[in-house]
């Protein structure tokens, strides 16, 4: 792509640095880095050296964030920040998170390079974690920045029963001290993370970039939906209160509601069946939903719907049904002036502009409780994340780059 040749290098570079990050794994056999681990360190350490390279000085903070800032002339100048996080699932891809950093150092580079003043702090942060694998909480690293650090979490164990506190410790890190890692809000112009879509609408459209205009909101449930088990060869169709059955019709339901509803995604992932023998009718069924939407009041009214639909089919079928939530979180919303900034920078980069939801969550919700928010989407291969075939392309990174170098220079002016 010849309209971007200014970031082909760049690009190149950004490549090269996410290989890098992934190869630093607690598991030699597949991607896997967690908060508060010799990896987690390593790749803080790695990171802080480019951001040192990029003319840039660094910190940690007290929760384990990585932090550099391309300083400003202009006395008690505010700060803009980019980033993302450094965390990554077990079995995870080269890309999600590592490149909202990667990227950002590396157009740090080009400023410093060119000696370009900015009016603004550039603060780059690493965020430590996001996907919440190893405690089980996800945001801890952002969360920590805003102030909403939980005394709770104290005692969340890993897998291996070692307590957030003790982890924290053996790291080097304080947790009665993580309050020190939150930011004041009065001087930040805002935050913006380049993240690739997870999702394959910019494959489908041939775009290599989109700008968010939301982080959906979700909500999460387990039902379980008791009926009675029997024998499968003695019990007449027309007396059974089959469990599964109904738990089955529930499914459809979800899907076929869900689809009437344009801007709702809804999902059932997880389902366990008992006796959950061949030869025995369903006694019992639990199933897991999943519901999302960057409208909260249009999420609310699908889920609404789903559940009258669910209590009518349990009436019909005489089973009982019982719901726990597990799991509730507002949509973010992007901020217009930011989110207009980006959309400026895809135009002049050459792009079509196109605006889209992320259905995902991201650092960026927690910041928003500080300061302005705004996200740029980078194309990835089949819209995988999560997983080893995580794909993207150097052009498309030099376009991502492109944009970002523009939206920086809007703000510059603004």
């Amino acid at each position: 792509m010849g309209e971007f040749v200014e970031f082909t290098e760049l690009a190149t570079q950004v490549m090269a640095r996410c290989e890098t990050l992934g190869t630093i794994s607690q598991d030699p056999t597949c991607l896997d880095r967690r908060y508060l681990t010799d990896q987690h360190k390593l790749a803080n350490q790695l990171a802080s050296g480019w951001m040192i390279e990029a003319g840039m000085t660094t910190w940690q903070d007290a929760v384990g964030n990585i932090w550099g800032r391309y300083t400003s002339s202009v006395p008690n100048a505010p700060r803009l920040i980019l980033g993302s996080h450094l965390d990554t699932v077990p079995n995870g891809g080269k890309y999600d998170g590592m490149l909202g950093v990667v990227a950002a150092i590396s157009l740090v580079a080009m400023f410093d390079g060119t000696q370009t003043k900015l009016p603004f702090h550039i603060d780059i942060v690493g965020f430590c974690d996001e996907e919440g694998t190893r405690f089980g909480t996800t945001l801890l690293g952002s969360r920590a920045l805003t102030g909403k650090w939980q005394e709770q979490w104290r005692h969340l164990k890993d897998e291996n029963g070692v307590s957030l506190e003790q982890a924290m410790a053996n790291f080097g890190l304080n947790f009665d001290a993580v309050n020190s890692a939150a930011i004041s809000r009065t001087d930040i112009l805002g935050y913006i993370e380049l993240h690739i879509e997870q999702g394959p609408v910019l494959e489908q459209e041939n775009l290599p970039v989109g700008v968010v205009s939301a982080i959906a909101g979700a909500k999460r449930f387990n039902f379980t939906v008791e009926g009675m088990a029997g024998h499968a060869g003695t019990v007449p169709m027309s007396m059974r209160r089959d469990a599964l059955c109904a738990s089955a019709e529930m499914l459809l339901a979800v899907e076929s509601i869900s689809l009437q509803r344009p801007g709702v995604v809804a999902t059932v992932g997880k389902i366990e069946n008992a006796p959950n023998g061949v030869n025995v009718i369903s006694g019992r069924t639990r199933f897991s939903l999943d519901i999302r939407s960057e409208d909260d009041s249009l999420r609310d009214s699908v889920l609404a719907e789903i559940l009258q639909k669910f209590d009518d089919i349990a009436q019909s079928r005489q089973v009982t049904l019982t719901r726990e939530q597990t799991h509730s979180a507002p949509a973010v919303h992007c901020d217009s002036q930011l989110k207009d900034a980006l959309v400026r920078g895809v135009e002049e980069s050459g792009i079509a502009p196109r605006i889209l939801a992320s259905g995902a969550g991201h650092d960026a919700m927690a910041i928003a409780d500080i300061c302005p928010v705004a996200m740029l989407f980078t194309r990835c291969k089949g819209g995988i994340s999560h997983h080893p075939a995580e794909s993207i392309t150097s052009e498309d990174v030099a376009a991502s780059l492109s944009v970002l170098y523009r939206t920086i220079g809007k703000l510059k002016h603004a």
